[in-house]
C-alpha cells in the first residue's frame, strides 16, 4: 500500500501540475498540428499524393506524418519533464522527494510512468483533432497503438530524465533542446520515410537508423496498421532500459552526477 500511495501521490502532482499549465497542452498540440495541416501540402507535393511505407500500404502523406508527430509531442513532452525536474532541484521540491522512505528509483521510475500518461494523453488528443480533420487512420489502430505509445512515452521520459541529471541550471535547457531535440526529430522518419532519406544521403540514412526516435516512430507507425516491427520493438525497449539504468544512476547521490556536482 506505501508503493501505491506513493505512486498515486506522484501522479496525481504530474496531473494537476499539467493541468495548471494548459499552455503546455496547448502549445504540444499547435506544433503537430502546423506540421500537419501547413508544411504537409509542400512535402506532399514533393513525395507525391500517395507512398508506399515498409508495410505496403497506400496512404496519403497527411496521414503517413501522423505516427511521427504522435512522436514529436511526446518527445517535446520528454524534454518538459527534464525541464519541470531541473525547476525542481532549483526550488527544493526534489529533494524533498527524493528523500522519502521510498527507493529513489522506485521515485524516479513512478515519475517516468506518470510522465508516460501525461504523453498519451496529449497524443489521442492529437488524434481526435487529426479525425476531425479528415487524417485518420484504421479505427483498430487507435487501441493496437497503445502499448507503443506508452514504451515510446517511456523511452522518451527516460532521456529526458537522464539530461535532466546534466542540466545544472534552467539556463542551459534551451541549449539542450536545440542540441538534443531538433536533431532527433529531423533526423528521423517522422516526416518522410526512411528509403526516401536513403535516396538523397546515404550517410544521413545511417544517421537515422542510428537514432533511437526513428526506430520509435516507425514501432508506432507499424502499430497504427496493425504491424508488427521486430526491430523497431527492440530498439526502443533497449533503448528505455538503458535510459532508465542511466538516469537512475545519475541521481545516485553515492555513484551519479548528482555526486559530482555537489563535489564540484
Amino acid at each position: 500500500m506505501a508503493y501505491f500511495t506513493c505512486f498515486t501521490g506522484i501522479l496525481i502532482r504530474e496531473l494537476l501540475r499539467f493541468w495548471q499549465q494548459r499552455s503546455r497542452l496547448i502549445s504540444a498540440l499547435v506544433r503537430p498540428l502546423l506540421w500537419l495541416v501547413v508544411f504537409a501540402a509542400g512535402f506532399r507535393a514533393a513525395l507525391g499524393v500517395a507512398i508506399i511505407p515498409p508495410y505496403e500500404t497506400y496512404i496519403t502523406y497527411e496521414v503517413y506524418i501522423v505516427p511521427g508527430l504522435a512522436g514529436v509531442i511526446m518527445l517535446f513532452n520528454g524534454m518538459q519533464s527534464s525541464l519541470s525536474m531541473v525547476y525542481d532541484r532549483e526550488m527544493g521540491s526534489m529533494k524533498v522527494l527524493l528523500t522519502s522512505p521510498m527507493p529513489r528509483s522506485f521515485l524516479l521510475v513512478s515519475k517516468l510512468l506518470a510522465g508516460a500518461f501525461i504523453s498519451t494523453l496529449q497524443v489521442y488528443a492529437f488524434f481526435a483533432i487529426a479525425w476531425l480533420l479528415d487524417v485518420q487512420a484504421e479505427p483498430i489502430g487507435y487501441l493496437v497503438v497503445l502499448p507503443a505509445l506508452v514504451l515510446t512515452a517511456l523511452m522518451l521520459g527516460a532521456l529526458g530524465l537522464l539530461l535532466s541529471s546534466f542540466i545544472k541550471q534552467l539556463e542551459n535547457f534551451a541549449g539542450v533542446m536545440n542540441f538534443v531535440v531538433f536533431p532527433m526529430f529531423f533526423l528521423s522518419s517522422a516526416l518522410y520515410p526512411l528509403w526516401k532519406m536513403q535516396e538523397s544521403s546515404e550517410w544521413l540514412y545511417q544517421l537515422c537508423l542510428f537514432n533511437p526516435f526513428t526506430h520509435a516512430v516507425e514501432l508506432i507507425r507499424f502499430a497504427m496498421y496493425s504491424q508488427f516491427n521486430a526491430q523497431a520493438l527492440a530498439v526502443t525497449l533497449g533503448c528505455t532500459l538503458a535510459f532508465i539504468g542511466l538516469a537512475i544512476w545519475g541521481y545516485d547521490p553515492k555513484r551519479g552526477m548528482v555526486r559530482r556536482k555537489v563535489g564540484g
